[in-house]
């Protein structure tokens, strides 16, 4: 049944416009498909848009990364940065040091005057 309902919502792709402006969720959309399938006197409210109208996915608007920011646990977002920085740094040990090899050896130029093994 489950099945049936995705294939139901991607035929309408109208209804995700519903569920992000908060009208409907996708739980009530389910319940009603359960109910009533696809029965076109139910859906007529939800699966017709204006001509002219388009359902597009968007980005993430200024708005979104806000409310996302607002309801973020933050001190799980620092607990996997620390977690990030922390195989950084295992990674940076484990690596060869090439930077500090070439700082080592030192550049000797020959003498002007001296030629070839002379």
């Amino acid at each position: 049944m489950i099945a049936d309902f995705k294939n139901f919502v991607r035929k309408n792709p109208t209804l995700l416009k519903y569920v992000r402006d908060g009208s409907m969720t996708w739980q009530k959309f389910y319940e009603m498909y359960d109910l009533y399938g696809e029965k076109e006197e139910v859906w007529a409210n939800y699966i017709s848009l204006p001509k002219g109208e388009n359902v597009v996915p968007q980005a993430l608007g200024v708005t979104d990364i806000l409310t996302w920011l607002k309801t973020a646990d933050l001190s799980k977002v620092e607990e996997g940065i620390n977690s990030v920085q922390r195989v950084i740094g295992v990674l940076q040990e484990l690596g060869p040091n090439k930077v500090a090899d070439s700082k080592t050896t030192s550049y000797k130029p020959r003498p002007l005057y001296k030629h070839f093994e002379d």
